[in-house]
């Protein structure tokens, strides 16, 4: 498979007018790394990855929902993320899109009328990264992870100090998740190659605004690295 060419934050696709902006405004300041990291996976079911590596136009055609390849290449890196979290004892969490009912059309079902229609097979998670005993997992209705879900509770249970924000789309879900964990004041950081969109333009330019105003964004080769050096559960 291979890998879209997309940077981190924006690269290519943000303008040097705009990118002069930020700068002279001040905006993009590293956060840094917790000692205490939780992992999101956000909405990675096979309704946004599709059952195999496919085209964006061919995986559309078996589920609306879906990203195509580069859904498949981000779930490598997050099958790394979790090798780690794993390994170290850290807190994963699962939030993810619960089946529609006739009555949860609200406002989503009419801007995309396509996501009512999801079979049930879209709504498992994939295999590669699937939930294990202790994880947890967080339906939800609505695009941040937080909005009407006990995940702050959970994360404030877990003595969680900053967290990882992986999966889809980068535009939306992850986006307004990624804003409500800056609203309470956790550390964020978004791996640029673990989140994925339906367009490289839509999701450079989210990853970059999301790197000025409430993350860091960076590669997940590089987040590992970082999170290799922080100390695991109970050490």
């Amino acid at each position: 498979m291979t890998d879209p060419v997309w940077g981190v934050g924006g690269a290519g696709v943000i303008d040097e007018t705009t990118l002069k902006h930020y700068d002279l405004a001040g905006f993009g300041g590293p956060v840094g790394l917790g000692t205490r990291p939780a992992l999101l996976i956000i909405d990675v079911q096979y309704r946004t990855v599709g059952t195999r590596p496919m085209p964006f136009e061919e995986a559309v055609q078996e589920f609306p929902t879906s990203c195509g390849d580069v859904a498949w290449a981000a779930v490598e890196r997050i099958a790394k993320l979790v090798a780690l979290f794993r390994e170290k004892g850290w807190p994963i969490l699962y939030p993810h899109v619960a089946p529609k009912k006739s009555y949860d059309a609200g406002r989503l079902g009419a801007k995309v009328p396509a996501i009512m229609t999801i079979p049930e097979k879209g709504y498992e998670f994939v295999a590669e990264i699937a939930p294990e005993e202790g994880d947890v997992l967080l339906p939800k209705r609505h695009p941040s992870a937080f909005f009407g879900t006990p995940l702050a509770s959970y994360l404030v249970e877990t003595g969680a100090d900053s967290l990882v924000v992986t999966g889809c789309s980068t535009s939306g879900c992850v986006r307004s998740s990624v804003a409500d964990a800056f609203s309470y004041n956790w550390r964020v950081s978004v791996p640029a190659d673990a989140v994925y969109d339906r367009s490289p333009v839509v999701h450079e330019v989210n990853l970059f605004d999301m790197a000025q105003k409430y993350a860091d964004v960076t590669t997940t080769d590089t987040l590992l690295a970082a999170l290799a050096d922080v100390p695991a559960k109970g050490a």
